[in-house]
């Protein structure tokens, strides 16, 4: 159906040509007083301009609509998109180019938007993991100058020193086994050894290996009422373990003296099981919530309180469930507390 809104340059050539072949013809007619002039003539201008306009549409405008196509895709083209260009193409109206170029638009500027973001996360990674090397480094560097300057003839010094010096080594080491760890996970190379496990008993034995810590704030660390009846999960239980160890180490280091951990398990739909860990500490706030399972991303209270971690457990506890094929999620309320929960497949026979 003919609409102006959205005409081809077929109906355009006809359309104009029929706007000049109809007065000319009338007008032959008229002078020559006889229709069958008007009509030849009406044929002649008709069929002359028709070709006439087709040619200068597809040798000067739609000519620069393909090359604007081709340099859209940038690509070379193959037989079937020269096929494209030379015959489907120009039956596009300007209005559905003009859509396109406006598509091709909004998708580059996503593109740019994503290099934008993408740039300035490798420059603040590299800034946090500038961060984090510098501190042990500089304070092994400061013992060992002292020790050497005269300190180590002084038992008294060195002994203390040389203590602090391997404390800070091996804080690299940990940072050092992270980020191998986080690169093979990126990678996609981490095994799993799945298995049938209960998830109590696993949550319990975390709890059990980390109550020194949590004595020392005198968090208590319990399951939730009503939680305590066995729920059988599959998964890596060392992997899922680690993801346990890291989630409570973080709720004791940002919990309050006297707080609690509380651990929460649901069977959602048969299929899986849902495991949350709320503890009631300094809380996060709602901006950096997104933000938190990246790569040495940590708010600036968490810096204050935790000077020896590598930045990277949580990303880690990400990577892991998600190799899983789960998913992971965090709820938070500043000065209020924090709940981080993630599923797991349920028992398999």
């Amino acid at each position: 159906m003919f609409s102006p809104k959205n005409i081809s340059p077929r109906q355009l050539s006809a359309f104009t040509s029929l706007v000049l072949a109809i007065p000319i013809g009338l007008l032959v007619g008229l002078l020559e007083k006889s229709w069958v002039w008007g009509a030849i003539t009406f044929a002649i201008i008709l069929a002359g301009s028709y070709l006439l306009i087709s040619f200068m549409l597809e040798r000067f405008i739609y000519r620069k609509i393909k090359l604007i196509y081709k340099f859209i895709y940038k690509t070379k083209a193959t037989k079937r998109e020269e096929t494209y260009y030379k015959y489907v193409l120009p039956q596009k109206s300007i209005d559905e180019v003009s859509l396109d170029v406006e598509a091709w638009a909004t998708k580059n500027e996503e593109e740019l938007e994503l290099l934008r973001r993408n740039e300035q996360f490798r420059k603040e990674f590299l800034q946090n993991l500038s961060h984090e090397f510098k501190t042990p480094v500089f304070a092994i560097q400061g013992y060992v100058d002292t020790l050497l300057a005269g300190a180590l003839a002084n038992p008294e010094v060195n002994v203390k020193f040389l203590e602090k010096t391997a404390r800070n080594v091996d804080r690299l080491t940990h940072l050092l086994n992270d980020l191998d760890q986080i690169s093979k996970l990126e990678r996609g190379e981490l095994v799993l050894f799945k298995q049938n496990f209960v998830i109590q008993d696993l949550v319990r034995d975390v709890f059990e290996s980390l109550s020194i810590k949590a004595d020392a704030m005198n968090i208590h660390c319990s399951i939730k009422k009503g939680c305590e009846l066995s729920l059988t999960v599959f998964g890596d239980k060392e992997k899922i373990r680690q993801v346990l160890n890291n989630t409570v180490e973080n709720s004791i280091k940002y919990g309050k003296k006297g707080g609690s951990i509380v651990a929460s398990m649901y069977n959602t739909d048969g299929k899986h099981i849902l495991i949350e860990l709320s503890d009631d500490g300094i809380g996060i706030s709602e901006k950096h919530l997104p933000r938190i399972f990246e790569r040495f991303y940590r708010t600036e209270e968490g810096r204050s309180i935790d000077v020896s971690g590598s930045g990277l457990g949580l990303a880690i506890c990400k990577h892991i469930i998600e190799a899983h094929g789960q998913t992971i999620h965090v709820r938070s309320t500043e000065g209020i507390g924090t709940t981080i929960g993630f599923t797991l497949d349920g028992r398999r026979d």
